[in-house]
């Protein structure tokens, strides 16, 4: 089995920053995505940012020119650093990973277990 463990949210007041971590861990062969999503209270869980092993980024319209995604593919790390918050980014973020267990396993999508983010005005 995969483990996916968050790290890095909290109160922030609007227009600051937060960096979120999130690691991988137990039988992985390989992971090919990694990303984050989010899901504020009555709404549905949404794209936030995703990163190939090779470093090709994709972001959601509201997350682009405000959040970087990164990883380290050596420590089966992703981060997600957020600067310039505004009060409709409060939301639950949750780490996502395409992983292989194996060479000859296919691969499937693990997530973490979510970690608030909250902004103040």
């Amino acid at each position: 089995q995969v483990q996916l463990v968050e790290s890095g949210g909290g109160l922030v007041q609007a227009g600051g920053s937060l960096r979120l971590s999130c690691g991988a861990s137990g039988r992985i062969f390989s992971i090919n995505v990694m990303g984050w999503y989010r899901q504020a209270p009555g709404k549905q869980r949404e794209l936030v940012a995703t990163i190939t092993s090779g470093g090709s980024t994709n972001y959601a319209d509201s997350a682009k020119a405000r959040f970087t995604i990164s990883r380290d593919n050596a420590r089966n790390t992703v981060f997600l650093q957020m600067n310039s918050l505004k009060l409709e980014d409060t939301a639950v973020y949750y780490c996502t990973a395409d992983v292989r267990s194996s060479i000859t396993d296919w691969g499937s999508q693990y997530w973490g277990q979510g970690t608030q983010v909250t902004v103040s005005s």
